[in-house]
């Protein structure tokens, strides 16, 4: 066992956007902790924006643009297909660099939206483990998808008889994805082609843990072979076994955080709203407005990452919100999540921050689920942080965190099948 991961060697491919980058990232990160060779490879565009410690090498691959990456392509669809073909190519020729470096690889395990790093894989006789980075629910919509059992778009009714091994859900309990499919096709043709190919993988691995998704994993253990090891959350905010390990190691954007956290340790604890909507959700400008008049009406301390600042209304109605909240346009999440000031997040449920705000123990919110009538963000802030439920609300979210960190614990479910995959690679005898 020890010899085999003194020479196992584990080619990790993502994506080049941030929410695909982290975990990807610190799955690389939890295999070289338990002695495992990781290259993590990444297109020019983002290369720089990773720093990791130096036993985990960062290495080239194309997406055919490398100057601007998906900026500099004239739609998605060209970056997918041009992402596919450079991709393809240089993946190949980075396989034969490594191969030909004295520790050959001997795992792929790649981003689900890189389908075709399967083909590459399977064409150097490499074992491949395909990494999910949304939930297992949301996944096994997907899936029913693609084997017939669901229709697009998912509509109301055919909600009305449960999912296996999940409860009654409504169309708003939906990603946009399924709700309004013409939206996002592209994506959705990568998604849906990669649900078909899962059984063509050795490891099928999803960014999640047992005891979240326990209902769903069970109803469909016996035809479904998704094996949950998150989640990817940087060691020192759960398990704290990776020394040194206190962020994922990139950013795309730059940011202060001594501002933000200046500004944190000045307030009461749990006293905080923090707001963000993620690296890649388009939100409108009513929404923000909404959102802007929510946090004015609650007259709580906010914190609101938001780069999406830019239409007149909104700057008004900022400027009248006065010294009440810190408004920037990046953090360092997992930091904002940690200090003890914050006592709310609103999100908009992305499955990174999901994960973040559950393995920090903080109270979530995501504002499409309230009402929609004025009011409606004021009155869900009032009862997450100070209504009758709010210490049932806050308990709770304490109970995930424990949930979280026991699962990626020594012996805990996620850990042991990371164990367990390990103990599976095989030293590559390609030189």
């Amino acid at each position: 066992m020890q010899n085999q991961r003194g020479h196992a060697h584990v080619l990790v491919v993502t994506y080049p956007a941030q929410g695909h980058i982290n975990p990807l990232l610190q799955f690389a990160k939890r295999l070289n902790s338990k002695g495992v060779k990781a290259t993590v490879a990444t297109t020019p565009y983002t290369i720089d924006s990773i720093r990791v410690n130096s036993s985990i090498a960062v290495e080239l691959i194309s997406d055919g643009f490398d100057e601007g990456g998906f900026n500099q392509a004239p739609t998605l669809e060209a970056y997918l297909e041009s992402f596919k073909t450079a991709g393809s190519k240089t993946l190949a020729e980075l396989i034969m660099k490594l191969n030909n470096s004295g520790t050959p690889v001997c795992c792929v395990a790649y981003d689900s939206l890189l389908s075709w790093a399967l083909g590459v894989a399977k064409g150097f006789g490499i074992p491949a483990a395909i990494m999910l980075t949304n939930s297992a629910t949301v996944c096994s919509f997907y899936w029913q998808i693609n084997r017939g059992c669901l229709t697009l778009p998912v509509e109301q009714e055919t909600l009305a008889a449960p999912m296996p091994g999940l409860p009654s859900l409504d169309i708003s309990d939906l990603p946009s994805f399924l709700a309004q499919p013409t939206n996002q096709s592209a994506y959705l043709a990568l998604i849906l082609d990669k649900l078909g190919t899962l059984d063509e993988n050795d490891w099928v691995f999803c960014n999640s843990f047992e005891e979240l998704e326990s209902e769903l994993l069970e109803a469909l253990a016996a035809e479904w072979p998704v094996v949950t090891i998150g989640p990817m959350v940087p060691s020192f905010y759960l398990d704290r076994r990776i020394e040194g390990d206190t962020s994922y190691g990139a950013s795309l954007w730059n940011h202060d955080n001594d501002q933000c956290l200046k500004w944190l340790d000045s307030k009461p604890l749990k006293s905080v709203v923090y707001v963000s909507f993620g690296s890649m959700a388009c939100i409108s400008t009513d929404q923000l407005q909404e959102v802007a008049c929510g946090l004015k009406a609650s007259n709580m301390p906010f914190l609101w990452v938001a780069k999406e600042f830019k239409d007149h209304r909104l700057l008004e109605l900022v400027d009248s919100i006065g010294e009440a909240g810190l408004i920037v346009t990046w953090c360092d999440q997992l930091e904002v999540l940690a200090h003890r000031a914050v006592g709310c997040f609103v999100t908009h449920c992305g499955w990174n921050s999901t994960l973040e705000g559950l393995s920090l123990g903080r109270c979530e919110s995501e504002p499409r689920r309230r009402d929609r009538h004025e009011g409606g963000t004021r009155k869900c802030l009032t009862e997450v942080m100070i209504g009758e439920r709010s210490g049932e609300i806050m308990g709770n979210a304490s109970k995930w965190r424990e949930l979280a960190r026991r699962d990626v614990s020594a012996g805990g479910s996620s850990d042991k099948k990371i164990d367990e995959f390990i103990a599976k690679l095989q030293p590559n005898p390609q030189v």
